[in-house]
C-alpha cells in the first residue's frame, strides 16, 4: 500500500497541535525567533552537516581522480623537532617559487605575523577545464563550504588558502591562443577587432611572455616578477615595467570567462554582463571564478634597458641633497612613458636605482639622459660615495624574455631546480625573497603627481628623507599612471580600481618579514617579537608619507593586512558599484577575500556571516 506524502500538509497539521498546546505557542515563537537571527555559518570538519566520506568519493568520481585530499609538506617538520635534514630539504624547497605555485598544500608566502598562516584545505579540484570548475563552485554552494582559488599563489593577504576550505587550483588551466583579430562574444559590429591573447586562469606570466613577445613579436601587459598568476594580477589591476607605455593589466582585458556562484558559465566584456567585465578589472577576485582571460597586446618596443647604480651619502644634509636632486631630476626628466622601475631609499642614507626601466630609447639615448645626474653625483665625491657604478643595459625586446637569454645573464635569474623543469621555469634572482617570505609589515600608499610641482617637492623630499631613516622605502614609479600615454589614462578609468592610481606618479612601499619560518616547528617559527618592532617601525616611516595625502589610496594586491578604511583605501568611488555587482553575481558570499568587496559582511575567516543583507 503506498502513502502519499505531503510536506506542506505535515508541516500545517504540526504547526496547529503546536499552537494547541499550552505554551507552545510562545515556546515556537521563540525557536522561531533564534532561528532567524542565528549567524549563518558555513560548515567544517566535524560538523553534523560537513560532506560524508561517502560524498566526497562521489565527487572524486565524477572529477575523474582531479579532487586530492590536501597535506602541508611543513607537516612533517610541525611538533617534535624536525632533523635538520628534514628542515634543509623543505627550506629549500620554500625557496622557489615554482615548486610553491604546484604544491596544493602550500602558498607563495608562508604568513604574516599576526595576520594569517599559510593553512592546507582539505580538499583540492586541481581543475583542468571549466566543467571542473563549476563542479567545484556547485559542490562548495550545495554543502555550504568555505572555498578559495589558487593560481599563482601569491598573495599578501593570503587570499589563496584557508583551513578547512574546499581549494580550486586553477594552475593545470594554462593555455595560451593567440588572436590576430579578436572581437568579444556579442561585441560584431559594436568594437573593432584587435589582436589579443587568450590565456588559462592558471598560467604564470613567464610562460605568456615566451608565447606573446618571444614566439609572436607582441606584448602582453603583465606582472613584473615572473611567477605571478595571469589571473589574480589582471583582478586586482595589475602593473608591469612598462606600464607607463600600456596601462594597467585590467585595462588590457577584453573578455573573461567566469564561474558564478550558481555555477553558470559566463562571458564577461564590453557587450555582455558588462557591470561583471568592469568589476573584474581592479575589484579583487570575489565575483566568481575566471577561467579564461582574453588580453589586448601591443606592438613591441624594439628595445627595453635598465639603469643600475647605488649611491651611499656620507651625511644627513648630503643625504638630503642627493633625494631632492632624485625628485627634481626624474620630475624633469623621467616623467614620462618611456621610464618606469624603481628606486630604494634606505637607512645607512643609501639610494639604490635597482631598476629604473625604459622603452622607446637605445642605450646611448639612455645614457644620454642620465649623464647629468651621474655627472653631479661624481661632482662631490666628499658627499656621496658610489657604491656600485652606473651600469646601463639595453637589449632588443623580443630577447628580453628568452629564457636561455637570461639564463647566461650572470645573475640575473634563478632556475626551478627540480628534476625535469622545463627551461622556461625560471625567475628573477630580485624576487627569491618573496619564496617562502613571512611577512612582519607591508604597507603602500601612491603619491599623486601634484607632489612633483615645483612649491611641492621640498615636502616630498622632507617626507622621504624622514621615512627612509625609520625604514627603506621603494618608489615603484611603474605603480602609478601619473606621466603615462593619454590612452592608457583613459583606459585605466574605465577600471573598477581606485581613481587615485589614474594621478600617481609611484607608489610608495614599506615592508619588512623573515626567511621561512612556521608555527609549532621547533627552532623555526616566526620571530614574534621581531616582527612587532618591524611592523612598528613600518607604520612610522609610511605615517611620513600618509601626512602628505589627506585620502590615502593604497594597492589592493600591496598593502597592510590590517590597512583601515580599506574600501576607501582599495577602490574609493567605485566601492559602492562594486558591492552591487557583488551583491548580485554572488549573494551569499561564497567567494570570501580578507578585505574584498563585501567581506566586512563575513567573520575574518570567511565562515560566519557578521551582518545582515
Amino acid at each position: 500500500m503506498t502513502q502519499s506524502h505531503n510536506p506542506g500538509m505535515n508541516r500545517r497539521r504540526l504547526l496547529q497541535i503546536l499552537a494547541a498546546l499550552p505554551f507552545a505557542g510562545d515556546l515556537f515563537r521563540t525557536s522561531a525567533a533564534a532561528a532567524a537571527t542565528a549567524p549563518f555559518s558555513r560548515v567544517r570538519p566535524g560538523d553534523p552537516k560537513w560532506p560524508s566520506d561517502e560524498t566526497w568519493e562521489e565527487l572524486g568520481r565524477r572529477l575523474e581522480g582531479r579532487l586530492i585530499k590536501v597535506t602541508s609538506p611543513l607537516s612533517a617538520c610541525v611538533g617534535a623537532p624536525p632533523s635538520p635534514d628534514a628542515w634543509a630539504h623543505v627550506a629549500k624547497e620554500l625557496k622557489n617559487p615554482y615548486y610553491l605555485g604546484d604544491e596544493l598544500g602550500l602558498t607563495q608566502i608562508l604568513g604574516w605575523v599576526g595576520a594569517w598562516t599559510s593553512r592546507p584545505s582539505v580538499y583540492a579540484v586541481a581543475a583542468q577545464s571549466t566543467a571542473d570548475v563549476v563542479a567545484a563552485v556547485n559542490f562548495a554552494r550545495t554543502h555550504n563550504l568555505r572555498l578559495v582559488v589558487k593560481g599563482g599563489g601569491h598573495s599578501f593577504q593570503g587570499t589563496s588558502n584557508a583551513a578547512d576550505s574546499l581549494l580550486i587550483s586553477t594552475r593545470p588551466m594554462s593555455a595560451v591562443v593567440l588572436h590576430d583579430a579578436f572581437i568579444g562574444s556579442g561585441c560584431d559590429g559594436q568594437v573593432a577587432p584587435q589582436p589579443a591573447v587568450s590565456v588559462g586562469a592558471g598560467a604564470i606570466w613567464e610562460h605568456v611572455y615566451i608565447e606573446v613577445m618571444v614566439k609572436a613579436g607582441r606584448y602582453a601587459q603583465g606582472g613584473s616578477a615572473l611567477t605571478v598568476g595571469v589571473a589574480g594580477l589582471v583582478l586586482g589591476g595589475g602593473f608591469s615595467i612598462l606600464s607607463k607605455a600600456f596601462g594597467l593589466a585590467a585595462a588590457n582585458l577584453l573578455e573573461a570567462e567566469v564561474v558564478t556562484a550558481d555555477g553558470d558559465i559566463k562571458l564577461a566584456n564590453a557587450c555582455a554582463n558588462p557591470d561583471l567585465f568592469w568589476a573584474l578589472k581592479g575589484g579583487g577576485s570575489g565575483f566568481g571564478v575566471v577561467t579564461r582571460l582574453t588580453l589586448r597586446t601591443h606592438d613591441l618596443p624594439e628595445v627595453i634597458g635598465v639603469v643600475l647604480a647605488t649611491i651611499d651619502a656620507t651625511s644627513d644634509d648630503a643625504f638630503r641633497r642627493l633625494v631632492a636632486k632624485m625628485v627634481d631630476f626624474y620630475a624633469q626628466t623621467l616623467f614620462s612613458p618611456q621610464w618606469g622601475g624603481l628606486i630604494r631609499l634606505g637607512p645607512g642614507r643609501r639610494l639604490s636605482i635597482l631598476s629604473m626601466v625604459f622603452q622607446g630609447l637605445d642605450r646611448e639615448q639612455a645614457e644620454a639622459v642620465w649623464r647629468p645626474f651621474f655627472d653631479w653625483v661624481s661632482s662631490s665625491p666628499q658627499e656621496f660615495n658610489v657604491v656600485s657604478p652606473p651600469r646601463v643595459l639595453a637589449a632588443p625586446a623580443r630577447r628580453f624574455w628568452v629564457p636561455v637569454v637570461l639564463r647566461r645573464a650572470p645573475g640575473a635569474v634563478i632556475a626551478d631546480d627540480r628534476p625535469g623543469a622545463p627551461e622556461s621555469n625560471i625567475f628573477w634572482t630580485g624576487d627569491l625573497h618573496n619564496a617562502g617570505w613571512v611577512v612582519h609589515a607591508l604597507q603602500s600608499v601612491w603619491l599623486p603627481a601634484s607632489l612633483l610641482e615645483p612649491d611641492q617637492r621640498a615636502r616630498l623630499v622632507a617626507a622621504l628623507v624622514a621615512a627612509a631613516r625609520l625604514s627603506g622605502v621603494e618608489l615603484q614609479f611603474d605603480k602609478g599612471l601619473g606621466g603615462a600615454r593619454p590612452e592608457a589614462i583613459e583606459a585605466a578609468k574605465k577600471t573598477s580600481m581606485n581613481p587615485a592610481v589614474v594621478d600617481a606618479f609611484a607608489l610608495a612601499i614599506c615592508g619588512a618579514g623573515g626567511p621561512p619560518a612556521y608555527p609549532g616547528v621547533t627552532g623555526h617559527e616566526p620571530d614574534v617579537d621581531k616582527a612587532r618592532r618591524d611592523a612598528d617601525t613600518v607604520t612610522a616611516a609610511m605615517s611620513e608619507l600618509r601626512k602628505l595625502v589627506p585620502r590615502a589610496a593604497s594597492y589592493v594586491w600591496e598593502t597592510g593586512y590590517f590597512e583601515p578604511n580599506w574600501q576607501d583605501s582599495f577602490w574609493g568611488d567605485n566601492y559602492g558599484r562594486l558591492k552591487r555587482v557583488k551583491q548580485k553575481y554572488d549573494p551569499d558570499g561564497l567567494f570570501f577575500l580578507h578585505h574584498g568587496v563585501g567581506s566586512e559582511d563575513w567573520s575574518a575567516d570567511g565562515f560566519t556571516r557578521v551582518e545582515a543583507r
